[in-house]
């Protein structure tokens, strides 16, 4: 039987709550709607490119954005010592690019088990909490983020992507929409 990606009850936003509660509401409503856009999708549609000469795909973003659950919220706010997912020194887009052979479905379980961590960990810092981020290019610039800032950019950067997934989706098998 032919792996497929599975069909997911997708959260809605809240539209009443604190902020954390709306935060929190909005990022899983767009890590869901990722999911969503890749439901009942074989490998080897999740590996099809949108449209040369790109090379994004859904199994692509599904495994940059596992990565980077991991480097917001894991290594960069509550400092943990490990590390991306994808890292390879030769792609620094690998986990954008190295999807030929990807397995589909360990890729899904990481992305869950990536979401997981990161709900955990999230949920024992204070929105308020800051970190020094550098760049990963080692040069000298520092900045001083928030945790709140990580959750918002967290948001823009499903939206983006989820963008980029609903015309994937539409170039492989015409569905469109939310």
């Amino acid at each position: 039987m032919t792996w497929r990606a599975p069909e997911i009850d997708r959260s809605h936003e809240p539209y009443v709550g604190d902020e954390r509660t709306m935060l929190e509401g909005w990022l899983d409503y767009h890590r869901d709607t990722l999911l969503h856009k890749c439901a009942g999708l074989t490998a080897e549609q999740l590996r099809t490119a949108s449209v040369e000469p790109s090379t994004l795909t859904l199994l692509g973003l599904v495994r940059h954005m596992a990565d980077v659950e991991r480097w917001w919220f894991r290594i960069r706010a509550a400092g943990e010592d490990i590390p991306g997912l994808y890292d390879d020194d030769e792609d620094p887009d690998a986990d954008l690019n190295a999807v030929a052979d990807a397995d589909p479905e360990e890729t899904f379980a990481t992305f869950r088990a990536e979401v997981e961590a990161a709900r955990k960990t999230a949920a024992g810092l204070s929105l308020d909490q800051t970190f020094q981020r550098t760049r990963r290019d080692g040069s000298a610039e520092t900045r001083t983020i928030s945790v709140r800032w990580v959750y918002v950019h967290m948001i823009e950067e499903y939206a983006r992507h989820n963008g980029h997934a609903d015309l994937i989706r539409e170039r492989i098998d015409g569905v469109t929409g939310d």
